[in-house]
Order: structure tokens, then sequence, then C-alpha cells
């Protein structure tokens, strides 16, 4: 990816993750780095805790799941309008390499988007690069319905 931008001028949904990720971002160590919307990509760090561990030492492969599965979500808000979410329909996760504590860094790209699904993948890395793991993902297109009562802007 080349292209920087401000986070300011992301899409509302995307600023709105970013200023307040969720508690399993957080656990995770969800960390911005760049994206490009126009081309549906993003790409984000994680702080991999001793916490994500297994017994073994390396990060639990479910937490690696949960990474894919966070960067997935950031690349689906790249493209959705406000009010809308997209909850994942099916995510498969392919482990390359033991993952180990540090910093990695999660790639992911829109592959399509339709009316009512959207289809992504992604790339867990290490810090020297190595590649750990690619996931898939397909997801629903959601728009939201007001709360009874809400104020119409």
């Amino acid at each position: 990816m080349t292209k920087t931008v401000d986070p300011a001028t992301l899409p509302p949904n995307i600023q709105a993750i970013l200023r307040k990720a969720s508690p399993a971002s957080r656990y995770l160590g969800l960390e911005f780095i760049e994206c490009d919307p126009e081309k549906g990509r993003i790409k984000v760090a994680y702080q991999a805790s001793d916490q994500l561990c297994n017994l073994w030492g390396g990060i639990h492969g479910g937490m690696i799941a949960a990474m894919m599965d966070d960067v997935l979500a950031l690349a689906f808000g790249l493209v959705l309008a406000w009010g809308q979410i997209t909850p994942t329909l099916e995510l498969k996760t392919s482990y390359l390499q033991a993952a180990r504590p540090g910093r990695l860094t999660a790639e992911a790209a829109i592959i399509r988007r339709g009316k009512s699904i959207s289809f992504a993948e992604a790339e867990l890395r290490s810090a020297d690069g190595e590649l750990l793991a690619k996931a898939s993902a397909t997801a629903s297109i959601v728009t939201l319905k007001p709360k009874e009562g809400a104020a119409k802007a």
C-alpha cells in the first residue's frame, strides 16, 4: 500500500472504530497504520502479548483468527455507508507458521462488494515480514434500523 490517509478523512464507521476500538480489538493490541479506501485496502498492527499464547508460547490459533476477523471487518468498513454493518458469515483462516508474541502486521483487501454480501482476504505477518496466516471472509451487508424515537438527521 502506498497511500497513507488521514484518519479524519476515513468513512465515519471507521473513524468511530478507531476513536473507540472494541474491547476485543484493544485486547489484541490494534493499531491503525494506513489504508486506501478507494481500493478497499487497510493495514494495521497488533501488539500480541503473552496473554494471547497457548501453553507452548505461540499465539493461540483462536487469537490469530480474531486478528484476521478484526482486520477484515475494518476492510469491510471502508466500503460501507454510515449505519451499515457487516456481520461475518464465514471466516477461513490458514495457519502457515507459528506466531510469537510481539508486533504483528495484518493487511486486508476487499475482493468484491455486492449489494448484500462482501468478500475480503487478509494476511498476517511477523515483525520481520514472515507470512504467518492467510484468511478469507464473507460478510453480510446489513443496514441498521434507527431506534424508535431517535431524532432524524
